[in-house]
């Protein structure tokens, strides 16, 4: 199965848009419901939707030794957005479900 991902609310919407037109699955924490919620909430989310969380958020690298979790894909915030848009869609090409359990993924 591929790779669903979870954007925090923080993502540029850009990012969202360019991995939609690419047939990837990306739900957004503001179609979520998902506003204004720490970021263990965000990732337990993400877990009970079978999502990995890709965030620009380095909070989350921190809950990675808490919490059990489907994945998460950081990238920093001076990333260029066409790295991570690639990257993106290279973890959904050939990376699975199961290798990105409870893994980080650096972009």
């Amino acid at each position: 199965m591929a790779i669903k991902f979870y954007a925090d609310e923080h993502i540029h919407p850009g990012i969202v848009k360019a991995l939609r037109q690419r047939d990837i699955d990306i739900l957004t924490a503001q179609q979520a419901g998902n506003l204004n919620v720490d970021d263990e909430e965000h990732l337990q989310f993400a877990a009970s939707e079978d999502r990995v969380v890709f965030t620009q958020d380095e909070d989350f690298l921190r809950l990675n030794s808490r919490m059990k979790h489907h994945g998460i894909v950081y990238a920093h915030q001076r990333t260029a957005m066409r790295q991570i848009i690639d990257g993106l869609v290279l973890i959904s090409e050939t990376m699975t479900e199961d290798e990105m359990e409870n893994h980080i993924e650096y972009l």
